[in-house]
């Protein structure tokens, strides 16, 4: 297999595959990101109009930039979408090499690297394969008992822009999640909403004793703490200011024990009640997305990489950053992933330095 041995591969122009550039280049590799989409932001510009970070500006920033503005205040989501554009373009001043609409479709490994090839058929190696795509385009649609049936609109979170998305009075959001809350909030002012989840919502104060919870992250280590290997990463609490919770108290939306089944346009709930819905709204999360790493054998049956802290458990080189608890509970966010990055391309720096070794041996 022919190799570019100073290039490294990264799948995804997303935070994730941005701060995989910025790390190769600080050793000394030379980043070529294949980015699926027209733009230089991952799947920001796909996400729903009202969406805010969760995180204030100042602990939000990839490394080597920050945000503009009052380091205090939550960017919304096309303020992210600059600042990653932003960002990718001093990746380009500095050397890296991306391409936009450059969608790859599989990948293989051979003795001296990986090699990618591109839906148009173009071929592309490398010594070092990052796959940074995310989760955005595998949205996770549990099988819901009569969903089926049912006669009005299904939408999973990941294709709601807004409330004019949505039909009808009375809409059901399924999840427990920040983005269900979110979502289910901003529905309450147009809509009849119910929010159907397994397990009752866990509210956590966003600014206790007057500062955002991520100072108190940034104090206490938290953030960086390395977790153990965790296959299905438990359900993170919502980060309320107030309006939230207070809502659901005040009834402008209401929250129920998962439905039953769905029929036609009928729902029952678990106490044998009825009532008619007219579009049920998915916030249930998504998947890791690597449809292209499915010849290497590098994935288990239902799609999760095999991988220890973003390095994979099945070849030497080859490693993955963006992956919900990854590392630490900040690895698939733009406070975290950028630790991630430094040591997922330190290590795959190492082996490939290695490998040069072993073959001029």
């Amino acid at each position: 297999m022919p190799n570019d041995n100073d290039r490294i591969l990264i799948v995804g122009a997303g935070q994730s595959g941005l701060a995989a550039a910025h790390a190769a280049l600080e050793h000394g590799l030379r980043p070529l990101l294949l980015e699926a989409s027209g733009r230089t932001a991952g799947s920001w510009p796909r996400y729903y109009d009202s969406l805010a970070l969760f995180s204030p500006a100042r602990y939000s920033s990839l490394p080597g930039i920050g945000f503009d503005g009052d380091p205090e205040r939550y960017p919304r989501r096309d303020e992210v979408v600059s600042y990653l554009e932003r960002y990718a373009a001093a990746l380009i001043e500095r050397g890296a090499e991306l391409r936009t609409d450059a969608r790859v479709s599989t990948a293989e490994a051979g003795e001296e690297g990986f090699a990618v090839r591109l839906e148009g058929g173009e071929r592309l190696s490398a010594g070092i394969l990052i796959a940074a795509s995310g989760s955005f385009g595998r949205p996770h649609r549990p099988a819901l008992p009569g969903l089926g049936t049912f006669t009005g609109q299904v939408l999973h979170v990941a294709d709601y822009r807004s409330p004019a998305s949505l039909p009808g009075e009375h809409v059901i959001v399924v999840g427990a999640g920040n983005s269900a809350v979110q979502v289910a909030y901003e529905l309450a002012s147009q809509r009849r909403v119910t929010l159907a989840s397994r397990t009752p919502i866990r509210f956590v104060q966003q600014r206790p004793l007057g500062r955002d919870l991520h100072f108190w992250f940034r104090v206490t280590g938290f953030d960086r703490l390395p977790l153990a290997r965790a296959e299905h990463p438990p359900a993170s609490p919502v980060l309320d200011d107030g309006r939230y919770r207070q809502a659901l108290r005040e009834d402008r939306y209401r929250r129920r024990a998962m439905f039953t089944r769905l029929d036609g346009d009928q729902v029952t709930w678990p106490d044998g009640g009825r009532e008619r819905v007219d579009a049920v709204l998915l916030a249930t999360g998504y998947q890791p997305d690597l449809p292209y790493l499915a010849g290497l054998g590098a994935l288990t049956a239902d799609g999760r990489p095999r991988q220890r802290r973003g390095l994979s458990l099945t070849h030497g080189g080859l490693g993955y950053l963006g992956l919900e608890w990854q590392r630490t509970p900040s690895s698939n966010t733009l406070r975290g992933v950028g630790a991630d990055a430094r040591r997922v391309v330190a290590a795959l720096g190492r082996h490939l330095r290695g490998h040069r070794k072993h073959v001029r041996a």
